[in-house]
């Protein structure tokens, strides 16, 4: 149906990109610009914290506007976040800069922000860097990595992804990358993530799209239960590669979709692979629930119960922890009909069935959590329904980041 491929966010057909350091950071790059010459439909999906940041409230108004962009220009380092009238401003500033080198509107220019929250940007050195990265942006494939490193903040690796799929007889592509490894918590979009495509897409059906997508992937992911005051979900659509529009209405949308879910499922999924200080990457499982929305309640409450995660970190299977977390999700459910097992690569335990606990070998079960990727089944026992998400383990590492981000 579609192929995974290596790519940047400049891979699909019109997009160029390119990143560097420009001195809001004191070493590692801090500066990324993603620009297509024709303009691309935006759909988009923020942050639902009361606190926003600049950038999503300039963000926010172009897509209410449903113009096309241009461009989108994102700093690391600082998030542009609590700076009042000034944060306003300075964010205004950057598109105003970007639209001046690509020769386009203000309003044609999204802005991205990321690291420490209340503190002004550094305008002359945001000015500087973005004079000079504009001229630097290419479609090659180490503008596309740069740009990757460029949004990262305590993230240890960059986190891309890239797929090809044939519609309507011809190749389209869609790329993307994204950032998260702390602050990060299922409620809208938890983190940055970037998506380019050179599809010709209806830009109410991509928006619509990208919203039902959101709840599946982005929001089925937690790494310390804290939702970001810069969280968005950026798709820019240029149609290059393909002169025919399609719709949700085409029978070609349902490979598209496909494609376009496996993007952001797999930058979502990274996120938490990445998360701050961790060790695991957490799936959890819920079948035999009444409805979707109470197992995506159940998932969510086993993966942000601290003592279910500091567990998983000590590899004990203390699994009446799970149990826990699932009983106060505000589900209601017949505890006499739960099953639960863990799984990895080294083997499955079952621990628990129809409500009646079930002995397990402890040198198995040592063995199984010792994988960086634990699979957790919860079954309720309760209806048909069933929700995946993930999340990550809890460790002392994580203490050490964020007792001394800001220093």
């Amino acid at each position: 149906m579609f192929k995974i491929v290596s790519g940047h966010i400049n891979s699909p057909k019109g997009f160029l990109a390119g990143g560097l350091h420009a001195g809001i950071k004191k070493k590692k790059k801090d500066l990324a610009i993603i620009y297509t010459e024709t303009p691309a439909v935006l759909a988009g999906v923020f942050t639902t914290n009361q606190v926003k940041a600049a950038p999503v409230l300039w963000n926010q108004d172009i897509l209410k506007q449903g113009e096309g962009v241009h461009a989108v220009v994102i700093n690391s380092g600082n998030a542009n976040a609590c700076t009042g009238v000034k944060g306003i401003a300075d964010n205004a500033q950057m598109a105003k800069w970007v639209a001046e080198k690509f020769e386009c509107k203000a309003e044609e220019v999204l802005v991205a922000s990321t690291g420490i929250i209340g503190l002004p940007l550094p305008m002359e050195v945001v000015e500087s860097g973005i004079k000079s990265l504009a001229d630097k942006i290419t479609s090659k494939s180490l503008c596309g990595k740069n740009a990757a490193e460029a949004i990262m903040t305590t993230d240890t690796f960059s986190k891309e992804v890239c797929v090809e799929v044939e519609l309507k007889g011809q190749k389209v592509t869609i790329s993307g990358m994204s950032k998260g490894s702390g602050m990060i918590h299922p409620n809208m979009a938890t983190m940055l993530s970037f998506v380019t495509t050179d599809v010709n897409v209806a830009v109410a059906d991509l928006q619509a799209l990208l919203a039902e997508i959101n709840e599946d992937t982005y929001n089925m992911i937690s790494v310390d239960g804290d939702t970001s005051t810069n969280d968005m979900v950026i798709v820019l659509a240029n149609g290059a590669a393909m002169s025919e529009k399609i719709t949700k209405s085409d029978p070609e949308f349902i490979k598209f979709k496909k494609a376009f879910l496996y993007v952001h499922q797999t930058l979502a999924k990274l996120i938490v692979k990445d998360g701050e200080g961790a060790s695991k990457l957490i799936e959890v499982t819920v079948t035999g629930a009444e409805s979707s929305k109470d197992a995506k309640k159940v998932v969510k409450s086993v993966l942000t119960s601290s003592l279910v995660k500091t567990a998983f970190f000590g590899e004990d299977a203390n699994w009446g922890r799970i149990l826990c977390a699932a009983g106060y999700a505000g589900v209601s459910f017949d505890p006499m009909k739960v099953g639960l097992s863990f799984s990895s690569e080294k083997g499955c335990i079952e621990l628990l069935n129809s409500g009646e606990p079930v002995a397990f070998s402890e040198a198995l079960a040592s063995d199984v959590l010792s994988e960086k990727e634990i699979y957790v089944h919860l079954t309720l026992g309760s209806g048909n329904s069933k929700a995946v998400g993930w999340g990550c383990d809890l460790s002392y590492e994580y203490v050490k980041i964020n007792g001394d981000y800001r220093t």
